[in-house]
């Protein structure tokens, strides 16, 4: 999640460290009555996006995948490719319009759809109302869809 927000894998892993250790610095405060990854999600949102606030924002390529694995990234929503170029492809595809929605939309969809968090939880993460992480959500697969359609993804 936090490579996501930042698009950086080198400083996700930096950030993520970092998460880790005011968890652990934190534990006293976790309510046990919630979820422990809703819990380590939500100081992982923060701390990416307290980095976000302090560096420079920066420009992405739309020519160069938002990270350099070569993996696609699995999207529930996309049809199954039937041969592993295309699936590549559309992975690809899927990463650079990742890399063009707001933050928080980032966020939220990466939440749903590739940690499979609830609403709710989402919006406990993020520290926003449910209703606003359900409009993230909505909003940043309308925009991912009109960007892969503009790419010539149906």
């Amino acid at each position: 999640m936090i490579a996501r927000i930042t698009g950086d894998r080198s400083a996700a892993e930096d950030l993520a460290q970092d998460a880790f250790l005011k968890a652990y610095r934190n534990l006293a405060a976790f309510d046990t009555k919630r979820r422990l990854s809703s819990w380590l999600f939500r100081i992982a949102h923060n701390t990416a996006i307290d980095s976000l606030r302090r560096a420079r924002p920066r420009t992405l390529s739309l020519d160069a995948p938002a990270f350099a694995t070569g993996e696609p990234i699995h999207d529930p929503l996309a049809p199954a490719a039937p041969d592993p170029v295309e699936r590549e492809a559309l992975g690809n595809a899927l990463e650079r319009a990742l890399a063009t929605l707001r933050t928080e939309y980032r966020a939220a969809v990466t939440l749903r759809y590739e940690e499979g968090l609830s609403f709710d939880e989402i919006a406990h993460v993020m520290s926003i109302p449910e209703a606003t992480a359900r409009s993230h959500v909505h909003r940043a697969r309308k925009e991912l869809a009109a960007v892969l359609r503009a790419e010539g993804w149906e």
